[in-house]
């Protein structure tokens, strides 16, 4: 058995791992004693340890703060996956003996959320009121890399082809269209012809670059043979564009359930403007091999319900 086995297998500890995560996520000595309630030389100490356990330097430390290195990003995901699994076993055990099925978590961009995530939690709820499910926004770029290491259980969102991975499995549900959206009182939501080019100069809060529908609606501007907005804020948070749509005020553009629900709540306005365009289905994204704990099935099987009832 090599150095690194016994070390993964016998020597590491909870507090180790605890102490590599905060490490990583704080980036610095004093805000990890203070997380942590341990006295700052103690944190030193028991990095040093860590690192005699391995023969390797996993934290560069300068006056900055601390950087992991290429070893430490190694051993730092090791831990979250470990510290995921214990979290996610105790949770369980808990709700079994509080008469609950358990606890999940799932990552969720804003198209999922209104129409298929949260009448799914409702369902849950109706079968499970014990169950607790957590929610974390967010666009692939953050979720994934928390799916991989066992953080979330599963992930809502568009099947954007551009992150398909051997080690993903993805699930469609349904299409979802895109609309151009802006608050109540801006100049254009009473329009009853807006064209693409009255929307070509003026301020726009959009999706970020590497998004599907960014480039997408792009398109939609060369083909009327216009320049795309250069006015713009980029953004993945739905509070972000409705803020933007609000104060400066903004156009947006949204998946079309999402408008319609907070267009109900006279939030905002569709505009009677067709967009011709076709985007990844939304669906569902989990981890390949890893199994499903009872309270990530019942959301799973309260999601196609919710998709195929809509």
């Amino acid at each position: 058995m090599s150095q690194i086995d016994r070390v993964l297998r016998s020597n590491l500890k909870l507090r180790h791992l605890q102490l590599l995560v905060a490490l990583d996520e704080f980036r610095h000595l004093g805000r990890v004693s203070e997380f942590l309630s341990i006295t700052q030389p103690a944190v030193s100490k028991m990095l040093a340890e860590i690192e005699k356990m391995f023969a390797l330097q996993l934290f560069v430390r300068s006056t900055r703060g601390t950087e992991p290195t290429p070893s430490g990003v190694t051993v730092v995901r090791f831990a979250r996956s470990v510290l995921a699994d214990y979290q996610r076993t105790r949770d369980e055990i808990d709700a079994t003996a509080s008469g609950g099925v358990g606890r999940t978590s799932v990552g969720a961009m804003v198209v999922a959320l209104p129409s298929l995530l949260m009448p799914a939690i409702l369902r849950v709820k109706q079968r499970s009121p014990l169950t607790t499910v957590m929610v974390e926004e967010g666009d692939l770029t953050r979720l994934l890399p928390r799916l991989r290491v066992g953080e979330l259980d599963l992930i809502v969102a568009r099947l954007e082809p551009g992150y398909a991975s051997p080690d993903l499995e993805t699930e469609s549900l349904y299409a979802e269209p895109m609309c151009i959206v802006v608050s109540p009182e801006h100049p254009l939501a009473g329009a009853a012809r807006p064209s693409w080019t009255m929307l070509a100069g003026l301020p726009w809060v959009v999706p970020p670059p590497w998004a599907s529908s960014r480039s997408k609606l792009a398109q939609m501007f060369y083909k009327h043979h216009l320049v795309p907005p250069v006015d713009i804020i980029e953004t993945s948070s739905f509070l972000v564009t409705l803020s933007s749509m609000q104060q400066r005020p903004a156009i947006g553009f949204l998946a079309r359930s999402v408008a319609e629900h907070f267009e109900r709540q006279g939030l905002l306005c569709i505009l009677k403007l067709k967009v011709p365009i076709e985007l990844p289905h939304v669906g569902i994204i989990t981890l390949r091999g890893r199994a499903k704990t009872p309270a990530s099935q019942l959301l799973v099987d309260s999601l196609r319900e919710t998709a195929a009832a809509a």
